[in-house]
């Protein structure tokens, strides 16, 4: 069943999806797109802050819009997103870790200027195996509305 921008529902919260990261993925990611050397070298990475290798939080968000896109967005009425409005790393994802995506729809409401569709804001966690909140992401939907 399509889902619409009349389904969204404020403090609705749903997991959209999980995925266990390894290092071999960190490290291909962060060659391509964040080649800091605690995301892409081992050795440097065991001397840095981190105390080893993590994964960029941009390969973080990009996991978590795969599950948003598996587990909501495929199956819903979107037309895309205007935006993201904040983004935070709370915690380092490491090697190993499993992460569930959960998605919490914050605010809903119509187009000012386009009757066929509304603005669903929501938050996007991102939690590992023991319950830290590695990442969150609020950002917005447009939405088609239900046809007649």
């Amino acid at each position: 069943m399509k889902e619409y921008f009349e389904d969204a529902v404020v403090g609705r919260r749903r997991e959209v999806g999980h995925h266990t990261v390894n290092e071999e993925e960190i490290v291909r990611f962060a060659r391509e797109f964040d080649p800091q050397p605690f995301h892409v070298d081992a050795a440097a990475a065991a001397q840095s802050f981190y105390g080893g290798v993590i994964a960029s939080g941009w390969h973080t968000c990009a996991l978590a819009m795969r599950a948003l896109v598996d587990g909501f967005l495929a199956d819903a009425a979107a037309l895309g997103s205007p935006g993201v409005d904040e983004i935070r790393w709370r915690h380092p994802v490491r090697p190993g870790d499993t992460l569930t995506f959960y998605n919490t729809v914050l605010e809903v409401r119509p187009s000012a200027s386009k009757a066929d569709r509304g603005i669903v804001i929501g938050e996007t966690e991102a939690l590992n195996q023991n319950g830290d909140v590695v990442m969150t992401m609020r950002g917005m939907t447009m939405m088609r509305r239900r046809p007649a």
